[in-house]
């Protein structure tokens, strides 16, 4: 049986072949709904492209899979018990606040509603999990996490699509025996139905669900209107704003229900707001003011905090799960094994030992801002260059550092807009996603709602499907 691989060294020598099953798997993308915008006209669906995606799917063990899986909603619970305990978000961020601006803010924030006391209690969640598979020459290669991403997940319903696209294209290379191996997903009715069920626990029928969306070029508002229609077929009304809408249109009555353009809005769900970028100061009022409100948020501001670089690497000290699982040892040790190395830069002499050791040997590490979105993570000798200038500063404490995972490496060809194709030796990043909704105490969903695959060449050490490094993939189950 010829693999995916041996198929790629051979079609490769025969341009036209292979010219015609590229084609071939972009008309079957279409089809199917892979389809976005383009950066030239990024406001309107007058033209439109695929968003990038590999020709194969790209293997992985079904083993890890199910692992990652598994341990899922118990990532649920623990993002969601952080979001409730200021006095762990406090601890572990005093030192990130100090220099990072757009952590204080959002932290500031947080604070206040605190100390308001909460309006809503009700609580959605959307997260994902992002895991590679670390390879290990002597022993099994297990599945350890890059990071937790709690606010604006992405990569829904094009992920979706692929599989019957791969099935398509091993089919038509002839590969039938490996297109069994490819499963369906079904990701956006999962994270949809969480956001419905905030919906109905907020309990007004003519309330809205509120897209929280970017102020200028929207090249994924194609892939949103599929999780619109979603919430529109269960009769869920929708609307889009942007931070400066809510600014200038949006309003709080006396008793915190929060409207916009004279609709009452229910939940309110980010697709936007977690760069700093994404801010001016009439932002951070807008942000201020939704949270403040009685609408749900996803994810309000404790869960957003709950997903920082920070967070993660103390949840990775000794105890520190215990807190949040003391009676579920095996609960904990699930999720400790997901787990790499990750080290404090705080100042002080733990901090001190952190630098030190990077210094030594940067090209074990990834050095981690508190930033999403991809691209911004440093490694090999910029980060020497870093904590060389840093070493010193209390700057230091913006960024933790992290053991660097070193993934399989695969072949595969990465179609992407106008790009020559080639064989390239590629990596791929696991990501689970996670919905569940709390009512006060009661958790009333947690689900883990399925998996996607992310691919790119083993040349680029950081970046995301957004920020145009990675592509759309499946797993090939092995």
């Amino acid at each position: 049986m010829m693999t995916t691989s041996e198929f790629l060294q051979q079609i490769i020598q025969y341009p036209e072949k292979l010219n015609s099953l590229v084609c071939e798997a972009k008309e079957c993308a279409f089809q199917h709904g892979n389809i976005t915008r383009i950066n030239e006209t990024p406001t309107s669906s007058e033209a439109v492209t695929y968003l990038p995606f590999t020709l194969f799917p790209s293997p992985m063990p079904k083993a890890i899979i199910l692992q990652a899986l598994a341990v899922q909603t118990h990532f649920n619970i623990l993002v969601d018990k952080i979001s409730q305990d200021p006095d762990f978000l406090e601890e572990a961020l005093a030192g990130t606040i100090q220099v990072d601006d757009f952590t204080a803010n959002l932290f500031d924030i947080y604070k206040q509603i605190q100390q308001e006391g909460l309006t809503q209690s009700i609580a959605v969640g959307l997260n994902r999990i992002d895991y590679m598979v670390d390879h290990r020459e002597d022993g099994p290669s297990p599945l350890k996490q890059v990071e937790i991403n709690t606010i604006a997940a992405g990569g829904l319903y094009v992920s979706d699509c692929l599989p019957v696209v791969h099935r398509h294209i091993l089919r038509s290379a002839g590969l039938l025996e490996e297109s069994k191996y490819v499963q369906d997903r079904n990701n956006s009715p999962g994270m949809c139905a969480a956001l419905a069920k905030g919906w109905e626990l907020y309990g007004q029928q003519k309330a809205v669900i509120l897209f929280l969306v970017e102020s200028h070029a929207q090249i994924n508002k194609l892939n949103h209107r599929v999780m619109e229609k979603n919430l529109w077929d269960r009769n869920i009304p929708v609307i889009r704003r942007k931070f400066e809408d809510v600014y200038r249109r949006g309003s709080l009555h006396d008793d915190r229900r929060f409207f916009i353009d004279g609709q009452e809005v229910a939940v309110v769900y980010y697709r936007y707001g977690y760069m700093p970028n994404n801010y001016t100061e009439e932002s951070w009022d807008a942000r201020l003011m939704m949270e403040r409100s009685l609408a749900v948020k996803c994810p309000d501001i404790g869960t957003h905090l709950a997903g920082t670089k920070k967070v993660q690497q103390v949840l990775a000290r000794p105890g520190v799960l215990e807190r949040f699982f003391p009676d579920q040892p095996q609960v904990v040790e699930q999720i400790r094994a997901t787990f790499v190395g990750l080290y404090t830069l705080d100042m002080g002499p733990e901090g001190d030992k952190t630098v030190e050791m990077a210094l030594a040997a940067p090209e074990r590490f990834v050095l981690k801002p508190q930033r999403e979105g991809g691209g911004n993570n440093i490694y090999g000798s910029a980060i020497s260059e870093v904590l060389q200038r840093l070493k010193d500063s209390p700057e230091r404490m913006a960024y933790i550092l992290m053991d660097k995972i070193q993934p399989f490496i695969v072949k595969n060809i990465l179609l992407k807009r106008s790009a020559p194709l080639q064989i390239s030796d590629c990596v791929s990043e696991l990501g689970v996603l996670g919905a569940y909704v709390r009512n006060a105490k009661d958790m009333v969903m947690n689900t883990c709602v399925g998996h996607l695959l992310r691919t790119k060449s083993s040349e680029h050490s950081d970046g995301g499907v957004t920020a145009g490094v990675s592509v759309l993939d499946s797993p090939l189950l092995i």
